[in-house]
């Protein structure tokens, strides 16, 4: 199940949102932190919490738990992620760690959107691209598949 080579390509951050065990390639992945004070923003979609301030930088805060109908609760950890030029905070429940799988199995998972509500799935697709393209590379990793993972530290 996991990949016997080192490519980074492989590499995944394992996270919980909203119950459900999620795998986002590491390639996307800038930093994970603790949740900083969110400002919300007007008339931003249900999902986008707000701007949190990240050394200095103004950062869209979206809360993955909302994409599953979850509400926007308290989140353990932000995880930053690169979508093109801009840097996007995931407000997610537990960041698990880091593992590797091969190409095929990640294949096999299916993609985190969909399991995600098609409105919030529509409003991303349409506000942001890159965003949507990162979640859709992402996958939701089945509990059959969860137990035997070798999970790193990140």
């Amino acid at each position: 199940m996991l990949s016997s080579d080192r490519n980074p390509a492989g590499r995944a951050l394992v996270f919980r949102a909203a119950g459900h065990t999620c795998a986002l390639n590491l390639a996307h992945v800038v930093k994970i932190m603790r949740p900083l004070p969110v400002e919300p923003v007007a008339g931003a979609p249900d999902m986008v919490r707000g701007l949190s301030a990240i050394r200095g930088v103004p950062v869209p805060v979206v809360a993955l738990g909302a994409l599953f109908h979850a509400g926007s609760a308290a989140s353990g950890r932000f995880v930053v992620v690169r979508t093109g030029s801009r840097q996007i905070a995931l407000a997610v429940d537990a960041v698990l760690g880091i593992c590797e799988l091969a190409p095929s199995v990640q294949q096999a998972m299916p993609p985190l959107v969909r399991d995600a509500a098609m409105g919030a799935v529509d409003a991303i697709a349409a506000l942001d691209s890159e965003l949507y393209f990162v979640l859709n590379a992402a996958r939701i990793v089945p509990d059959e598949r969860w137990q035997p993972l070798a999970i790193q530290e990140p």
